[in-house]
């Protein structure tokens, strides 16, 4: 398939894909980039699916209605799995273009590409977000904004603090010494998104790991807005959080900066946080020169509910991830067919009160579900399978379902743990695993900047006990050199 790449790579937070059946392209306002116009929000039976034989001729809904009972599923994992397409090969070879590009001229091609995809004029002196701009920063935002960063920051230090590892030895026989030494990184970069919301949150979840880590240096990267500034509570964040270094610039340019270092931007040993397509691609094809923590795209919600959720609650959840982006999804999953009509009603009532009508309308009719199931192992066994970002357990007794969970970013139990609740204050990570990678990754944390070194040490008396059996093996495998260097030892 074919993805348009105009302005795209800028580093805001939308994942463009093409246009799908049955949507229009045109510039859309919100963003000013090429978009996909949805059909209308409220699709009928027919387009949806629901075939259930207790649903009403003509009923329509806000999410798709997949009967899972009667083996409806497949399409949906699919379409779900296909979202991100991070190894599409057009974005793969303009992302390696960038790259190479910063690896070899440094500012003067970040200079270019923020130009380009930005519509911002930087030169070397102003990629850097001086001191003054902090202090005016620290000016001009609401004390009571300020208040709020300040809450969250300590309820997220609090948390992390959890996660320190220490280093530790262990002694045996013979003056055996074996051991494990943790140290933090030296220099970490962290990419803050711009996009379509001002995600001030993702400072802190990304930065204060970091600083509880005890990483000396902390370098953010963030797309300028376009009078070339950067929001005044995202740099007031980045200080409060421990930020040594700030940098105006986006995309995968702003990761291959980070990656191989400029005259401005110092080289950094891993990077954390998310970003559109082109920033995850950038973070693919970077690995190995350095860290990346996850590959993070769009966000998800999967809420798992019985006939004891409150139906006004759960469709808010839905909603307030549906925001995000245009590839966002939410998906409820119960055995209540009658809440999910209850759901779907009232996410169209609380829809019209909401501001980012355009975006909810496209996610919710391309990436919204309502999967019906047996009963509520069967919603477990769909929750692992699709491995989500968030879960929330909207049931009766949510704690008795928690040992049932094998794969999920952030789990949320009960009606009064709402997600936002995660996204904001609570205290552990909001940078989730997305895309089902919530099988083998895990939510960003302390480990994710601490790099960790073995300790070996033996006597003569110890090594003599052992000298055969490790004669033995390096013997077996042909490494005559690797038996030379402990025999020769024992030849004196």
């Amino acid at each position: 398939m074919k993805i348009s790449v105009a302005a795209t790579p800028a580093g805001n937070g939308t994942w463009n894909r093409p246009a799908a059946k049955g949507h229009s392209r045109r510039r859309d306002t919100f963003a000013g980039k090429i978009r996909d116009i949805p059909e209308p929000l409220q699709q009928s039976k027919k387009r949806f699916g629901a075939d259930s034989a207790k649903l009403k001729e003509g009923e329509i809904f806000m999410l798709k209605i997949i009967d899972m009972r009667q083996g409806k599923d497949s399409e949906l994992f699919e379409k779900l799995a296909d979202r991100e397409s991070v190894g599409m090969q057009d974005v793969v070879d303009k992302v390696r273009e960038i790259i190479e590009n910063v690896r070899k001229n440094g500012d003067r091609a970040v200079i270019e590409y923020t130009k380009k995809y930005d519509e911002v004029d930087l030169d070397a002196s102003s990629i850097r977000v001086s001191g003054r701009e902090i202090e005016e920063a620290y000016d001009s935002i609401d004390p009571k904004l300020l208040g709020i960063i300040r809450k969250s920051k300590a309820n997220i230090m609090a948390f992390h603090e959890k996660q320190k590892m220490n280093s530790w030895f262990t002694t045996g026989e013979d003056g055996i010494l074996l051991g494990q030494l943790c140290r933090p990184l030296g220099t970490a970069g962290i990419y803050v998104p711009g996009g379509t919301a001002v995600l001030t949150s993702s400072v802190l979840m990304n930065a204060l790991p970091a600083k509880v880590a005890g990483v000396e240096r902390i370098v953010m990267a963030t797309p300028p807005r376009p009078d070339g500034s950067v929001d005044p509570a995202a740099l007031v964040a980045a200080v409060e959080a421990g930020v040594t270094d700030i940098f105006r610039i986006g995309g995968a340019q702003a990761i291959a900066a980070m990656v191989f270092g400029t005259e401005t931007v110092p080289r950094v040993d891993k990077i954390a946080g998310p970003g559109n397509i082109y920033v995850a691609t950038a973070k693919r094809l970077v690995y190995g020169y350095c860290g990346i923590d996850m590959f993070a795209g769009p966000s998800e919600i999967m809420v798992v509910a019985d006939d004891t959720a409150d139906p006004v609650f759960v469709a808010a959840d839905l909603l307030s991830q549906a925001e995000h982006d245009v590839l966002s999804a939410a998906i409820l999953v119960t055995p209540s067919i009658d809440l999910a009509r209850t759901v779907c009603s009232e996410m169209e009532e609380q829809y019209k009160k909401l501001t980012r009508k355009e975006i909810l309308g496209r996610s919710l009719s391309e990436y919204g579900a309502a999967i019906i199931v047996g009963d509520l192992d069967e919603a477990m066994d769909v929750a692992n399978r699709i491995a989500p970002e968030h879960l929330e357990l909207c049931i009766e007794e949510p704690f008795s379902r928690l040992a049932y969970v094998r794969n999920a970013g952030a789990v949320f139990l009960g009606n009064w743990s709402p997600e936002p609740l995660g996204d904001y204050y609570a205290g552990p990570n909001h940078i989730l695993p997305t895309g089902g990678t919530a099988r083998f990754f895990s939510p960003l944390g302390v480990d994710d900047f601490v790099r960790k070194s073995s300790v070996i040490s033996y006597t003569r008396n110890a090594l003599e006990k052992a000298k055969d059996t490790v004669i033995g093996f390096a013997e077996y495998e042909g490494l005559d050199g690797h038996a030379n260097a402990i025999r020769v030892r024992f030849e004196k």
